[in-house]
């Protein structure tokens, strides 16, 4: 279904902003609209108003909206927006969607909701590298010798040989994958779609078959969207299958795991480490066990900081803004119960074929 059956392209006069744009940005957008109202081929004759709520006013304006660009960080009076019945399109500023795929956006089917799924892949590849390095050489440990001035010499270990698992090949997985192939590893993958393997994985289940890639791998790296199906997916079942010795990174959510299960599998000494770009409850309350192990990284869910952020999710708008006013398929829309884009309408796939 195209976005012209689900909206009327008249009745749309506000797009209501959430994300941290600046005057460049802002003028970008304003010329695509120009550009797009001065097409003769595209059905829109009107101005269109741009509203920079950010997080402060994006509560009582976005039941003004009938497009809304971002990510709302603060709670939202979803009833209130769908009472209003004016959203269209949601483009999400984020490739998580947990902040707006609420019961009432799902079941609303003129509610057409895109992602930015893969934009930022490579940052969160550069930021599970960071953590997976990080705990296999020991650098936590090294860091806390340091503070009290001690230079011995402990036990570190290697990527080279390891079986790496990775749950979810969406853009954040596909590109972890293709950068992971070069350090002489073997990769195993789940995934919801079984059918889009790469040549660099051995082996792809479907996304259900947790308990037999953890029992594989060496390292399980988390990439996967959260839903409804992998909310605490991950917890003492999947960590008991491991050998001893395993690692566990996750940069996909935190409530994909059960962080009780995590802090067992590491006191017990069953899990060797592990590296958190995110956690259960954020900010990671002070009394987390996870604070204290000399095992464990923790970042504070910045795998997708970019100093390209904003200009990169600008330009993605603006590509999708010309594809929603021309009836073309916009760039990750995603099944809304799912949560995530099928990997045919990956915009990181298309704007590198």
């Amino acid at each position: 279904m195209s976005p012209s059956e689900t909206s009327s392209f008249e009745h749309i006069r506000r797009i209501v902003l959430c994300y941290p744009v600046e005057t460049r940005h802002l003028e970008q957008l304003t010329r695509t609209l120009d550009e797009l109202k001065s097409d003769p081929s595209v059905r829109l004759n009107h101005d269109i108003e741009l509203v920079d709520a950010g997080q402060e006013r994006i509560d009582e304006l976005l039941p003004t909206a009938d497009i809304f660009i971002g990510h709302a960080k603060v709670p939202v009076d979803w009833d209130r927006v769908l009472a209003a019945g004016r959203l269209q399109w949601i483009q999400s500023s984020a490739a998580g969607l947990d902040h707006c795929l609420v019961p009432g956006v799902i079941d609303e089917p003129r509610i057409v909701v895109s992602s930015a799924s893969g934009l930022f892949a490579p940052q969160v590849a550069e930021q599970t590298f960071a953590l997976m390095f990080g705990v296999l050489r020991r650098i936590g440990l090294f860091e806390r010798a340091r503070a009290v001035t001690e230079f011995i010499r402990r036990p570190t270990d290697d990527l080279r040989g390891k079986t790496v698992g990775i749950v979810g090949l969406g853009g954040n997985g596909r590109e972890i994958t293709k950068r992971l192939a070069a350090w002489d590893v073997r990769i195993l993958a789940t995934d919801y779609y079984p059918e889009q393997k790469l040549d660099e994985v051995e082996t792809l289940w479907p996304a259900d078959q947790l308990d037999e890639l953890f029992a594989a791998s060496d390292i399980v790296i988390l990439t996967m969207p959260l839903n409804a199906s992998t909310h605490h997916a991950v917890g003492a079942r999947q960590f008991s299958k491991m050998k001893p010795g395993g690692y566990l990174i996750n940069v996909a959510r935190g409530q994909v795991v059960r962080e009780t299960d995590l802090v067992d599998a590491l006191q017990s000494g069953h899990l060797a480490g592990a590296g958190v770009d995110v956690t259960e409850i954020e900010p990671l309350p002070e009394e987390s066990p996870l604070w204290a192990d000399p095992n464990v990284l923790i970042t504070p869910h910045v795998g997708a900081q970019s100093s390209r952020r904003v200009d990169d999710t600008t330009d993605l708008v603006c590509i999708n803004l010309r594809r929603y006013f021309t009836d073309q398929r916009l760039y990750n829309r995603v099944d809304k119960r799912l949560g995530f884009p099928h990997p045919n309408d990956s915009y990181r796939v298309a704007s590198q074929s």
